[in-house]
C-alpha cells in the first residue's frame, strides 16, 4: 500500500513539473506580453490587425496557407557599421579622432565622397565611444545595424521574427515548411492589395513559373456591367476574363489580401534591432510564389 502511494506521488509530481514546464512556465512569459516601444520613434509594436485583415487571416488559416508559407524569420547575425555622414569644419580634428581607432581612417581620403562607412563594429556600445569620438571633433556619425541571414538575402525580412511580432494574432500561424516564401514581411514587400487579388487568382501573371495554385474559387466571373465593377482584377493575355465578361473577387478574398497586406513584422525592437532603410521600389519579379 505504502508502495502504492509512492508510485502515484512520483507519477503526480513528474506529470506536475511537465504541466508546469510545458504550459505554466510559457504562458507566465508569453501569455501577458504586451506592447512595446519601436527604436528610435518610440511608437507602440504591434498593433491590431484591422478588422477586414483579421477576416483575412481566417481564411488564410481555412485554406491551409501556413502549410506552404512561413512566417517566421529567422537570422545569422547583426552588422553595424559607422557612415561618416559629415566631416565638420575642422578636418584636422575629425582625422586626428578618426586615427585614434584606425590609423588608416586619419588619411585624407577618409573624408571624401560622404557619407561614407569607415568602419564595421560589434555592436552598438563598441560603437559609443567612436561616435562619441567624432562629436567631439565637431563631425556627424551614425550607425547603420543591419541583420545577416539567408533569409534577409532573399529579402523575406529586415530582421528575425521575435515573439512580440505574433501578439494580436490568434491562432499564431509561424509555420513549419517552405514550400513558397516566407510571408512574414509580405505586406512590406508588395503593399498593394491589388497585386495579392490577381497573384490570388493567377500566380504565374505575377510570377513566372510560379508552382502556387490558383484559387479561382474565391473569385467570380459575371457578365460585364455598365459601368465595370471598380474592383475588377486588370488582366491581359492568357489571364484576362473572356470577351463581355469581368472577373470581381468575392469577401473572402478581399479579406485575405487585407491580411497579406498588413504581414508587416518589420518594426525595429530592442531584442531585434536594424536601421529602417527606405522603403523598396517596385519591382518587376516578385519573391511571392
Amino acid at each position: 500500500m505504502k508502495s502504492s502511494a509512492l508510485v502515484f506521488l512520483a507519477a503526480f509530481i513528474a506529470l506536475s513539473a511537465s504541466w508546469g514546464g510545458f504550459v505554466l512556465a510559457p504562458q507566465l512569459q508569453l501569455g501577458r506580453a504586451a506592447q512595446v516601444k519601436t527604436i528610435p520613434a518610440q511608437d507602440n509594436y504591434p498593433v491590431a490587425r484591422p478588422g477586414l485583415a483579421a477576416q483575412g487571416a481566417e481564411v488564410y488559416r481555412s485554406l491551409g496557407c501556413v502549410y506552404c508559407h512561413s512566417q517566421s524569420v529567422g537570422q545569422d547575425g547583426v552588422k553595424c557599421e559607422i557612415v561618416l555622414t559629415d566631416a565638420g569644419t575642422n578636418a584636422i580634428a575629425t582625422l586626428a579622432a578618426l586615427g585614434k581607432f584606425n590609423a588608416e581612417l586619419g588619411k585624407p581620403t577618409t573624408l571624401a565622397l560622404l557619407p561614407k562607412a569607415i568602419l564595421q563594429v560589434a555592436d552598438m556600445n563598441a560603437a559609443d565611444p567612436i561616435l562619441k569620438a567624432i562629436s567631439s571633433a565637431g563631425a556627424k556619425a551614425q550607425v547603420l545595424v543591419s541583420a545577416l541571414g539567408p533569409d534577409m538575402a532573399r529579402g523575406w525580412g529586415r530582421r528575425r521574427t521575435v515573439a512580440q511580432d505574433y501578439l494580436y494574432d490568434l491562432p499564431v500561424q509561424p509555420g513549419s515548411r517552405r514550400a513558397g516564401p516566407d510571408l512574414a514581411n509580405v505586406g512590406w514587400r508588395w503593399p498593394d492589395a491589388n497585386w495579392q487579388l490577381r497573384h490570388l487568382y493567377a500566380p504565374a501573371a505575377e510570377v513566372q513559373g510560379s508552382t502556387m495554385p490558383a484559387y479561382r474559387f474565391l473569385f467570380e466571373l459575371r457578365p460585364l456591367g455598365k459601368p465595370a465593377a471598380a474592383s475588377a482584377l486588370q488582366l491581359s493575355g492568357a489571364f484576362a476574363p473572356p470577351a463581355g465578361f469581368e472577373i470581381v473577387p468575392t469577401d473572402a478574398a478581399r479579406a485575405l489580401a487585407a491580411y497579406l497586406v498588413s504581414l508587416r513584422a518589420d518594426a525595429p525592437l530592442f531584442e531585434s534591432p536594424f536601421t529602417a532603410p527606405a522603403a523598396p521600389a517596385a519591382a518587376t519579379n516578385s519573391p511571392v510564389k
